[in-house]
């Protein structure tokens, strides 16, 4: 332990006791290792000596995950060596290494919001996802191995076909059909068990990436509609037939990669990056399509004009600069949202819920009927929207909060889940145990207590240690 990086200095540990949920923490050292080696050299200490020990990376999560709750903090940030293009340290940063080897025609598809600020390993243990996991899903297919330090220290490489040791607890319940980073996965190997774990199970240093050949270009398109209900039935339009994980594309399908969503409140906060917008428009959606050279815009003129859209006011980017444009739209939105959080002077309340394709717009009428300041806006193609109630005072934040509680209750009961994307972590833990029930959770703490008998990893984070 004498050799790892480390510190108890109160001003340096400060900037890592937080995350993007403004959840705070507190710890009392901070460890920088370098390698496995040292992760795995803090990780045996913690255990033996029965310290809490909260692995941290980019701090980009938005439920509590890497904020500590007493005992040590373990940085990832210094493991960031590029081994391969396909075989890199947990510490790499997402969206830097997708361009870099996209320069050279590879892909690696997951797409967080946070990819250009997340690592790979985080990125990893929380099956993040993102728009273009419409087309290609989340993170856990495109991941081939990784390197796993256990709660005891010890190192292990995990693939596919890499059993569950037989005297592990099983993990053994059913997830809903729809988007879903909430609970341990029912696995049936290893890696699988460890990915979206989010850091509960141990520690991934360095993974080994499932690249294909990147697209020759891309359509973007923002589509303009007078309703919702209108941009509801266009999506269900589209999305049929299209080219999903595991299954190509039907014969004439549209076939679309990403397909987001904004809503009335969500356009007017864009309106400065988008000087042209209709006046008549009520939501929009962002579409991209992955093409060959040759882009299809045919087909998708022809379904737009048919489909009861502000057609003439389609804006279309079929060039880099024009991409650029759609994409900055955007982003000026949650950055609108957080500009708005601050000038409210009080947090906001933001859903991460998904629900099955027959229960979308239900879903939608219930954000609807919020009676409070909100902006609507997300991965419509998943029907995982993201609901933000903006309170301005405590009042309307004591109201926001039971309404976030209540409306992730209907998307339970609608057969959805109450994390699409972006786990469950310390803020969430209450509303798992409602959606997966007693027993599924007892089956999470037994697996828990046998690979980390002192509970040291993320105390907090997903289920708690039992009494």
């Amino acid at each position: 332990m004498r050799d790892v990086l480390n510190t108890e200095d109160a001003d340096v540990i400060e900037g890592y006791l937080t995350d993007a949920s403004n959840t705070r923490g507190h710890a009392e050292r901070l460890v920088l290792p370098q390698s496995t080696k040292e992760v795995a050299a803090v990780v045996a200490h913690c255990q033996h000596h029965a310290i809490p020990l909260t692995v941290t990376a980019q701090r980009t999560s938005t439920t509590g995950g890497p904020v500590p709750e007493g005992g040590w903090l373990l940085s990832m940030e210094k493991l960031n060596t590029v081994h391969a293009p396909d075989d890199v340290d947990g510490g790499v940063i997402l969206g830097a290494h997708q361009a870099e080897i996209q320069h050279d025609g590879l892909y690696f598809p997951p797409d967080p919001t946070s990819r250009h600020e997340c690592s790979v390993g985080a990125a990893i243990a929380c099956n993040a996802s993102g728009a273009r996991s419409f087309r290609y899903g989340p993170t856990r297919a495109w991941v081939k191995a990784v390197e796993w330090v256990l709660p005891n220290g010890e190192v292990i490489w995990v693939d596919r076909d890499t059993p569950i040791p037989s005297g592990w607890p099983q993990v053994g319940w059913k997830e809903p059909e729809v988007k879903t980073a909430a609970g341990f996965f029912p696995a049936d190997n290893a890696l699988d068990l460890v990915i979206g774990s989010e850091g509960a199970l141990g520690v991934i240093t360095r993974a080994r990436l499932n690249l294909i050949e990147a697209p020759v270009d891309v359509l973007g398109l923002i589509v303009f509609f007078p309703n919702e209900a209108e941009a509801v039935e266009f999506v269900n339009q589209v999305r049929r037939g299209a080219a999903r994980l595991g299954q190509p594309a039907a014969p004439g399908a549209l076939n679309p990669t990403a397909i987001e969503f904004f809503d009335a409140n969500a356009l007017q906060l864009a309106a400065s990056r988008i000087p042209d917008l209709p006046p008549a428009a009520r939501t929009a959606l962002f579409i991209e399509i992955e093409h060959d050279g040759d882009p299809p815009v045919d087909g998708w003129w022809e379904a737009i004009v048919e489909s009861g859209a502000l057609a003439d006011d389609t804006i279309v980017a079929d060039d880099e600069a024009g991409r650029r444009r759609l994409h900055s739209v955007r982003h000026a939105i949650p950055a609108a949202v957080n500009e708005t959080v601050v000038a409210n002077g009080m947090p906001k309340v933001g859903t991460d819920f998904a629900v099955p394709d027959e229960a979308l717009l239900t879903m939608m009428n219930a954000y609807q009927a919020v009676e409070l300041p909100k902006v609507c806006f997300g991965h419509i193609g998943d029907n995982h929207l993201h609901l933000n109630l903006l309170p301005r005072d405590a009042t309307e934040l004591a109201t926001a909060r039971e309404a976030y509680v209540q409306l992730a209750r209907e998307a339970v009961r609608l057969g959805g889940t109450v994390s699409a994307e972006h786990g469950i972590g310390k803020i969430k833990r209450a509303l798992l145990a409602e959606m997966v029930g007693c027993e599924v959770v007892e089956q999470f703490q037994a697996l828990k207590r046998h690979l980390d008998p002192n509970w040291i990893l993320g105390r907090g984070t997903m289920i708690a240690k039992p009494d």
